[in-house]
């Protein structure tokens, strides 16, 4: 008995391009930011600014690229999403109160 495996699919065939375009997105956001605090002499305001700015198309990345946001359930997703902006808020005003 003779199987054919053309026709079976895993959903592993081609190469991961869309993992390695969100790689090399990450990394450019990442030398950006790190460029702004380093190179530029900006104001403290302006620079925490450019790199909220930053830290938010870094997530749209990950959530797209990496997290799949756009291949699952819609209701599924959005309660994932809230989750995790919970915890967040959670850890960072944890956090702040904990060191005041």
């Amino acid at each position: 008995m003779q199987t054919d495996h053309s026709t079976t699919s895993h959903g592993h065939e081609g190469f991961p391009w869309k993992h390695v375009i969100g790689f090399i997105l990450s990394l450019i956001l990442t030398v950006a930011a790190l460029w702004i605090v380093v190179s530029l002499s900006l104001s403290v305001t302006l620079t925490i600014t450019f790199i909220l700015i930053l830290a938010i198309f870094q997530v749209l990345v990950q959530l797209l690229f990496f997290m799949h946001i756009t291949e699952h359930e819609g209701a599924y997703q959005i309660i994932a999403i809230f989750f995790g902006i919970f915890l967040a808020a959670v850890f960072v005003y944890g956090s702040i109160w904990i060191i005041y």
